[in-house]
């Protein structure tokens, strides 16, 4: 019988996806933290070694990826701020393509709604 998926197995899964899209786009990896609900789950710099802070947020379909906690991420932004780093957002959905009720399980398809990486404004208004 097949094994659901745990939540940090769909966030670590999540983060392979959003990982491997940093890598293509040419960061570097600084510091790398697959911990639920630590963050940033990726400290990475640019080639003009800038740094970013990225955070990656696995959900379940139909939930939308692209949503985020406006309140908490405010906080976020102001540690980058002190840190000097820009902020990033990867929102990804998972889901089972077999219907939305069941579970995502392991070593078999999935859903995958990755829109990609967002840049998060930290400058104050």
């Amino acid at each position: 019988m097949s094994k659901p998926l745990t939540e940090q197995e769909l966030h670590n899964l999540a983060m392979n996806h959003v990982g491997n899209d940093l890598e293509k786009r040419g960061f570097e990896f600084i510091a790398i933290n697959s911990k639920l609900k630590k963050h940033p789950q990726f400290v990475c710099i640019d080639k003009t070694n800038q740094y970013f802070f990225v955070i990656v947020r696995a959900v379940i379909l139909p939930e939308n990826p692209n949503n985020y906690d406006v309140i908490w991420m405010e906080s976020f932004k102001k540690h980058a701020r002190e840190k000097d780093a820009k902020v990033l957002y990867a929102g990804v959905g998972l889901g089972n393509p077999n219907g939305e009720e069941l579970p995502i399980y392991l070593n078999e398809e999935y859903l995958i709604e990755y829109n990609g990486i967002q840049v998060l404004e930290t400058n104050l208004n």
